[in-house]
C-alpha cells in the first residue's frame, strides 16, 4: 500500500499522502461506496480524476483506523464532512498524489505538483507585500507555496465568495526547500470577520504540500 507520508499533529489531528498507483477496482472493493457516492463517481469523467476521488476517500478511511468507513457528504457550500464524526476533514489531490487532513478544529490542506506556468497566474492571488518576499532564484517554488497556502485557508474557512488577493492574506515568509511554518488570515470586512491560521509547508519531490489550522 503506497502510504507515502503520515504525520500526527499536536495537540490532535493527522495529515497523510497517498501515492496513487492502483487501479479503480482496488479502491472500489475496499470502500463499499454508498448509493450517493456511486452516483457522484459516475459523473466524474476521466480515469485519473476518478482515481484521485477514490484514493482520497480511501486514504481518509485508512488514517482513521475505523473498521466501518464513514461516508462523506458535502454541505451547501461544497465543503466535505465525515458522517458520524466530530472531526473536520480536508481533501486534495494533484496528478499522482492524494492528500488528506483531519482533526477536531477548522483546517485545510492543498497539494500541488510543480507547474512552471504558475508565474503567469500570480497576479490573480498575490498581494504586493507578498510578491516583495519572492527571490528570483526560487520565485516559482515560492509562488506554489503561496498558492497552496491560500487554497488551504479557503478550504478551512469552507465558504465561497473569497477573493484570494483581498480576503486571504499570507504573512510574507522566506522560502525554504526543507519546509517551514508561517501564518495567514482570512478577512471579510463587510462581515467584521477575521480568522487566523497557522500554516505548514513541506516539499516532496515535485509536490508542494501546505496544510493549516485555525488558531
Amino acid at each position: 500500500m503506497p502510504l507515502y507520508f503520515r504525520k500526527y499533529l499536536v495537540p490532535e489531528g493527522e495529515v497523510g499522502i497517498w501515492e496513487i498507483d492502483e487501479e479503480e477496482s482496488f479502491f472500489q472493493k475496499r470502500l463499499l461506496l454508498t448509493r450517493e457516492e456511486r452516483k457522484s463517481i459516475k459523473k466524474i469523467k476521466g480515469e485519473g480524476r476518478r482515481l484521485q476521488w477514490l484514493s482520497s476517500r480511501y486514504l481518509l478511511h485508512y488514517l482513521s483506523g475505523r473498521k466501518v468507513r464513514g461516508s462523506l457528504y458535502k454541505d451547501e457550500f461544497g465543503k466535505p464532512h465525515l458522517t458520524d464524526s466530530p472531526y473536520q476533514i480536508s481533501l486534495s489531490h494533484s496528478h499522482e498524489m492524494a492528500a488528506v487532513m483531519a482533526g477536531p478544529i477548522h483546517l485545510g490542506i492543498d497539494i500541488q505538483v510543480f507547474v512552471p506556468k504558475i508565474g503567469r497566474l500570480a497576479y490573480k492571488y498575490m498581494r504586493e507585500v507578498e510578491s516583495e518576499s519572492l527571490e528570483e532564484a526560487t520565485r516559482l517554488q515560492h509562488l506554489h507555496v503561496y498558492w497552496s497556502a491560500k487554497e488551504a485557508i479557503y478550504k478551512a474557512y469552507g465558504r465561497r465568495e473569497l477573493d484570494f488577493r483581498k480576503n486571504i492574506l499570507v504573512e510574507p515568509f522566506k522560502y525554504n526547500e526543507e519546509g517551514c511554518t508561517f501564518s495567514g488570515k482570512m478577512i471579510k470586512p463587510e462581515l467584521n470577520l477575521e480568522l487566523h491560521y497557522e500554516l505548514c509547508f513541506e516539499k516532496f519531490g515535485e509536490y508542494y504540500l501546505v496544510y493549516c489550522w485555525e488558531v
